[in-house]
């Protein structure tokens, strides 16, 4: 019988929201309870932890090996050689050097286990028994763990940048290929970046959540959307595949460069975030799709 309940899905929630006087389905799993149990999870604070060090290492790593050189004549070449010049840029090369891998992680943590996490403890099905619904359950974790993943694209560069300030002093953001930019333009500008990297890496988050309804294993909806997000890098390596690399992710996740030149060029990021947002709202579909109809029983 219970079984035949759960599969029941929606159904099974509003017949409990008529039984329940007082009951709102709008009530159940507040965001705050959500964001406070997220909050207090050791993955969460070992993720910040490690987002937060990477400035001091490259501060360290810098002053061991002494400032970047550039190119053979001394000129500056690309982001990286400018590292040094400012606060702001060296919160730009923070950004630069963590975009393609390292900010994959925590967006794939916070959305993949979510809720493998509660189905590997057993206590998805007793969550679903309070009632809460599952859209509602399903809600609730999604806009915490994107919350949480825009939050750890937050920190980087802003501890980058008051560790680049007292580490190299405040002024313009050097711009490689000439010129700079004064440094309440370069804070907007770096606002735009990590904007469009968020959006960007809607797709990892997708992948994640999607595989967090689908496996009661969260390190495997982690793994998972991880693995997938490398492959989709790899594919877009391959220039055999010409103008079909235009529709991978991959393709313009460095796109934000743009933003960080004299005259910014806004085409590629739109490009790009088009890509990120259509694969994103498909996958979440996918997700909220399968879990109303899965026979939960962890």
């Amino acid at each position: 019988m219970s079984t035949l309940t759960e599969r029941n899905g929606t159904a099974r929630d509003t017949a409990s929201a008529e039984v329940a006087a007082g009951y709102r389905a709008g009530r159940t799993l507040p965001l705050r309870v959500e964001l406070v149990r997220q909050l207090k999870r050791r993955r969460t604070l070992v993720m910040g932890a490690v987002l937060a060090a990477l400035p001091f290492v490259l501060v360290i790593a810098f002053a061991i090996g002494g400032t970047p050189d550039g190119g053979p004549d001394g000129d500056r070449v690309n982001l990286m050689d400018t590292a040094t010049s400012s606060g702001a840029n060296f919160a730009a090369v923070n950004l630069f050097v963590s975009a393609g891998f390292l900010l994959v992680i925590p967006v794939a943590l916070f959305c993949g286990d979510t809720v493998a996490s509660e189905a590997g403890w057993s206590s998805l099905r007793y969550l679903l028994a309070a009632p809460v619904p599952r859209m509602r359950l399903l809600w609730s974790k999604l806009v915490v763990g994107l919350g949480l993943s825009l939050a750890a694209m937050v920190l980087l560069p802003v501890v980058a940048l008051v560790v680049g300030t007292a580490a190299y002093g405040w002024g313009p953001l050097q711009i490689p290929t000439g010129g700079a930019l004064e440094p309440g333009t370069a804070a907007q500008r770096l606002v735009v970046v990590v904007a469009y990297i968020f959006v960007s890496q809607l797709v990892t988050a997708g992948l994640a959540f999607w595989l967090s309804t689908r496996t009661d294993a969260p390190l495997g909806a982690v793994g998972g959307a991880v693995g997938l997000t490398i492959v989709g890098n790899v594919l877009d390596a391959v220039t055999a595949l010409g103008d079909w690399r235009d529709f991978l992710p991959a393709h313009w996740q460095f796109a934000w460069a743009d933003a960080v030149q004299a005259t910014p060029e806004w085409s590629g990021m739109v490009q790009g975030a088009a890509v990120s947002v259509t694969y994103a709202l498909v996958l979440f579909a996918l997700a909220f799709r399968g879990f109303v109809r899965k026979d939960v029983v962890s």
